[in-house]
């Protein structure tokens, strides 16, 4: 099933110069880039972007992390794109990812993993939606 799915390059990796590196990870994968920005969250739209995550002690730690630097917003499309791109991008702590996973091969921590990954239906239409508006999502 051709599915969207939203992956966000975070401060770590915009900061190291690996945009093109974690982008060659998913299209070498059958993934297809059909929106991509730059920008820099506030510390308000972090914490609206992840407000799932408002109960977990980690919550602060993470809303500044992702309003400390640029992060480059990305909607990849293909067969099964939300599982596809979680396995691409690996386990959450880069000691438990794969070999050959942006998180095992950029990761500097559990914290700072490089990328996000939308993790289900449900969260990538709303998580595309945060970013990007209909206009800005070309079919290729």
């Amino acid at each position: 099933m051709t599915e969207r799915t939203l992956s966000l390059i975070k401060p770590d990796g915009v900061k190291r110069d690996l945009i093109g590196e974690i982008l060659r990870f998913y299209e070498k994968e059958g993934l297809k880039v059909v929106a991509l920005k730059m920008l820099r969250l506030s510390k308000e739209e972090a914490k609206r972007f992840y407000i799932v995550h408002k109960e977990r002690p980690f919550y602060e730690e993470l809303t500044d992390y992702m309003s400390s630097g640029p992060i480059v917003a990305l909607v990849l499309e293909g067969e099964n794109a939300i599982a596809k791109c979680r396995q691409i991008m690996g386990a959450t702590d880069p000691a438990e990812a794969e070999e050959g996973t942006i998180r095992k091969t950029f990761a500097l921590s559990k914290g700072e993993n490089t990328v996000h990954g939308s993790d289900s239906p449900e969260a990538a239409a709303q998580e595309i939606a945060f970013f990007f508006s209909d206009l800005e999502i070309l079919a290729r």
